[in-house]
C-alpha cells in the first residue's frame, strides 16, 4: 500500500508482521498490540525500531507505559465513519506526549486527511487504487480551523481577536 506523508507518496521502511508470522531478520516492524504484549522482550532485543498497530477498539492508554520504547503507533480506521482513531492519535500526542510516528491505516478517504494531520497523524496508508493528487489537494482544501490542534493553524477565535485589534 502506498504511504502518504504531507500528501505525497514516500517510501515505507516498515514491515507489518501479522500475528503468527515470523519476524524478518532485520528492519523496523509493526506488530499488533497482542503480539507486542506477548513478545516485547524479543522485539526490543532485535535492536531495530518497533511499532504497534492499535485496532479501533484499543485506546492510547493501553500503550501509555510502553510509548518510550516505540517508534511508531498505527491507528486503524475500519470504516471511514469510525472516528476513534482520531481520538487515539490526539491522545497519543497531547496526553502522552508521544513524539514518534503516528500512522493511520484502514478505510480512509481524502476528506479525512487534513483532520488526521491536525490530530497528530504523520503518515497515512492508502490502497494503491486510491493514491493520487486528491490527497495532496485535501490538505489545502480547508483553510480555517475552529479548534486548536497539533498543527500550526490558528483557530478562528484567535483570528477574530486579531482582526478586532486591527479595527
Amino acid at each position: 500500500m502506498p504511504l502518504l506523508e504531507k500528501g505525497r507518496e514516500v517510501a515505507d521502511p516498515w514491515t507489518t508482521v501479522p500475528d503468527g508470522e515470523p519476524l524478518p531478520p532485520t528492519g523496523p516492524v509493526i506488530v499488533s498490540l497482542e503480539r507486542w504484549r506477548a513478545e516485547k522482550a524479543d522485539l526490543l532485543s532485535r535492536g531495530d525500531k518497533v511499532g504497534v498497530k492499535l485496532k479501533s477498539n484499543q485506546l492510547a492508554p493501553e500503550l501509555a507505559d510502553d510509548l518510550g520504547a516505540l517508534a511508531l503507533v498505527a491507528v486503524e480506521l475500519p470504516k471511514f465513519r469510525d472516528g476513534r482513531a482520531f481520538s487515539t492519535a490526539r491522545e497519543l500526542r497531547e496526553r502522552f506526549k508521544f513524539t514518534g510516528e503516528v500512522r493511520a491505516t484502514g478505510h480512509i478517504i481524502p476528506d479525512q486527511y487534513l483532520f488526521l494531520t491536525r490530530v497528530g497523524v504523520d503518515t497515512v496508508e492508502v490502497p494503491a487504487d486510491r493514491a493520487g493528487p486528491a490527497w495532496e489537494h485535501a490538505l489545502a482544501e480547508i483553510s480555517v480551523a475552529y479548534q486548536p490542534a497539533q498543527d500550526d493553524a490558528q483557530p478562528l477565535s484567535l483570528l477574530r481577536r486579531h482582526v478586532g485589534k486591527q479595527a
